[in-house]
């Protein structure tokens, strides 16, 4: 759960800090080789297989030339894959702490899109700063947009084609939907402006590629501003030459008097805003929670689903897969790992830290697993107005016995010791 707490300033300080060393311990290994090939040390299928199963490390696996250890031990089981690992399902990780930043005066931004992550062809993201009193300058695109704050405050626009406008602030947690062409804008308040993740329903999408009121009005002749506006030449004349983008402001005036200004043409119907963070756990286990927010109860997010997971250490996310629809994740808080088992036995495992992006194929079983001491926090997002996930458990359990000992080769009474019903997250047990 995202609260002021969950990510004060503190731990903006800290994952700065985190951010800038981590940046110079993973850029220089090559982020599109990791990407394209999938994971470090394929040569790991070399090893003996049945040391590992043992528990032991093969002695065919000592490596005396050059390391980059900090990498190594962000990312042991990449390269040292668990023996239940095979084959290459394609690249199930990426960082946005490799993605390089697009400065501005007012803030910054970066993206892990198709580009950098070419199994996810459904969902791209964007994280983005604004500093107080900033704008993320007012536009639209051609995908539907989602978002979570992260820390700080932000006021958010966004108009209909009716012509009416709703206007929000937002905090730590919260949510907005923005549909594909309806023109908006961002602004960071408070002391220190705000971050926020984008996601948006087209793989390619990219950020430097959006439609904005400066070039719609740069790139018009003046003569036809004249006649839409009533604007004189040298009003024209005073207009940005050039994109804005991300450019400092004075902040605005209160949310009342923004509203009060728009008068009979404020939305109010339809909320493009949403309180994640505060809201009630969708499903709550002794091992963590998740809060799922879909189209049922955010009825404006058409096209973009998404679920909130927390795991306690040592708990995880149960084995399960999503029919409709690939998952691509954003990792806000904790380290843990994800293995994905694709068809023809293809298998990956693969280890995650904050600002982290995971990818898991349509209908590929995975898992997830909190491997650290705090709890982890993370993002699971799908292009579709529908969660759903098929649990395993809960597929086992609605098998009848004989049905199910054919197939685990385990007798009934082994078999009826898992869980029996659909948990999402799953508590450490007393012996892991």
């Amino acid at each position: 759960m995202i609260t002021d707490t969950t990510l004060n300033q503190e731990d903006v300080s800290t994952k700065t800090e985190k951010a800038s060393s981590s940046v110079s311990r993973r850029m220089f290994v090559g982020a599109t080789a990791l990407a394209s090939a999938g994971f470090l040390g394929a040569s790991a299928w070399g090893q003996d297989r049945s040391e590992q199963k043992a528990g032991r490390t093969p002695p065919s696996s000592s490596d005396p030339g050059p390391e980059n250890q900090p990498l190594l031990k962000e990312n042991p089981d990449s390269n040292m894959p668990p023996f239940t690992d095979h084959g290459n399902p394609g690249p199930v990780w990426f960082s946005f702490d490799l993605a390089p930043k697009r400065m501005q005066g007012g803030g910054w931004t970066h993206q892990v899109t198709q580009r950098e992550l070419p199994s996810s062809k459904d969902i791209a993201g964007v994280n983005m700063r604004l500093t107080s009193g900033s704008f993320r300058e007012l536009h639209w695109h051609t995908a539907d947009e989602w978002a979570i704050m992260l820390t700080g405050k932000a006021r958010v626009s966004v108009m209909q084609p009716d012509g009416k406008m709703f206007i929000d602030d937002l905090g730590p947690g919260d949510l907005w939907y923005f549909p594909a062409g309806f023109p908006h804008s961002i602004q960071g308040l408070a002391d220190d402006g705000c971050e926020f993740l984008l996601v948006f329903d087209e793989g390619a999408f990219s950020e430097d590629d959006t439609f904005l009121l400066s070039e719609f009005l740069a790139h018009t002749s003046p003569e036809i501003v004249q006649k839409n506006t009533n604007w004189t030449r040298e009003a024209w004349d005073k207009l940005p030459a050039t994109e804005l983008y991300i450019f400092e402001a004075p902040l605005p005036d209160t949310l009342e008097a923004d509203r009060h200004f728009l008068g009979a043409n404020l939305e109010t119907k339809n909320k493009y805003t949403f309180r994640m963070g505060s809201m009630p756990a969708t499903t709550s286990t002794p091992g963590g929670e998740v809060r799922i927010v879909d189209s049922s109860n955010f009825p404006v997010s058409l096209n973009i689903a998404a679920a909130m997971v927390t795991l306690k250490p040592g708990a995880i996310r149960e084995m399960h897969w999503h029919p409709n629809v690939s998952e691509w994740q954003y990792w806000i808080k904790g380290t843990g790992r994800m293995t994905v088992v694709t068809t023809g036995a293809k298998a990956r495992t693969m280890d995650f830290n904050a600002n982290d992006v995971g990818f898991v194929p349509t209908m590929a079983g995975h898992s997830i697993e909190n491997t650290g001491t705090e709890d982890v926090v993370f993002l699971e997002m799908f292009k579709t107005g529908r969660y759903q996930d098929v649990s395993l458990n809960q597929w086992i359990a609605r098998m009848p016995d004989k049905m199910a000992e054919a197939h685990l080769k385990l007798a009934a009474s082994t078999i009826r010791m898992a869980p029996q019903s659909k948990e999402l997250v799953i508590k450490a047990s007393p012996t892991s």
